[in-house]
């Protein structure tokens, strides 16, 4: 079994290292506040307290955190960073939600040091990653995924994709999240304008669930809207962001893109009156 440093231990991270553990691996995690990582601890893993002290002797490095800011930090500085205590012929994965040209950077700096680099950000959130239900959709050496495929899996990953090279996996993740979004807030005024024409939101998601037009995932979230639950899974925060580096690929590609600029001031919105940490359903909270 290979051994495995798990960099952020958020929702996502922590349940990637859980995952982890309970299928055998030798585990080492990371985390900025202490908490997560002394709860990772109790299930068997070892607590680095650092980035760079983790990823010595580790075979495979995986991140999951919130930005590229937070990405370049664990990565790369120039004290603590993972890349500084990596071995050459390790792999390091980069599982967050980043902007493409981040992540072609990062991997350039990977190179640099003889370190394998895929960008592997997952679509599904907390109940998937719980299930072994993820999809990973990855960008980089095919050789290098198949040698840390098994890892993937075992980390939640019900499918794992190869897009393509690297920044391609993210470029489709960021699509994705995009998409979602916009049938979310779509999803949400239309629910809002049923409910003032008389159609419970309940009724109205049942039976747009049994056309066409409504997408499982859309289905999901709008039942979530139906019964006014906003806990978060995927916290309006992170759509924004996730957004506003759609955007910026979009800006850099010279690719117009006005119905997602639409829907990213919705998400800003929601923001502004307070609605960030919520679920993405909470958007339907801005409504009339």
């Amino acid at each position: 079994m290979k051994n495995i440093a798990v960099l952020g231990l958020g929702a996502m991270g922590t349940r990637l290292a859980t995952n982890l553990i309970n299928a055998g691996y030798a585990v080492t995690v990371w985390n900025r506040s202490p908490a997560p990582a002394q709860a990772m601890a109790d299930l068997g893993a070892t607590v680095a307290l650092s980035p760079r002290a983790a990823a010595q002797g580790a075979d495979i490095v995986m991140a999951m955190v919130a930005d590229n800011d937070a990405s370049r930090a664990i990565w790369l500085d120039a004290e603590s960073g993972a890349v500084e205590g990596m071995d050459p012929g390790a792999v390091a994965v980069e599982s967050s939600t980043l902007t493409i040209p981040w992540v072609k950077e990062l991997a350039a700096a990977m190179e640099q040091r003889g370190v394998a680099f895929l960008d592997a950000p997952v679509v599904g959130s907390r109940p998937q990653a719980e299930a072994g239900k993820l999809i990973y959709l990855v960008g980089g050496q095919a050789e290098t995924l198949r040698s840390v495929e098994d890892s993937l899996r075992a980390a939640g990953g019900g499918a794992v994709h190869h897009v393509g090279p690297v920044g391609q996996g993210m470029a489709l993740k960021l699509a994705v999240n995009a998409l979602l979004g916009i049938q979310v807030a779509a999803l949400a005024e239309l629910l809002g304008l049923l409910a003032k024409q008389g159609i419970p939101k309940e009724q109205a998601v049942a039976m747009l669930g049994e056309m066409p037009v409504l997408s499982p995932a859309a289905r999901m979230m709008g039942n979530l809207i139906a019964a006014d639950d906003h806990a978060p899974r995927f916290p309006i925060d992170l759509v924004e962001k996730d957004f506003r580096y759609v955007l910026e690929t979009a800006q850099a590609a010279g690719a117009s893109i006005p119905a997602t600029a639409a829907v990213h001031a919705l998400y800003q919105e929601a923001i502004a009156q307070g609605y960030g940490g919520d679920n993405i359903t909470g958007i339907a909270q801005c409504q009339g």
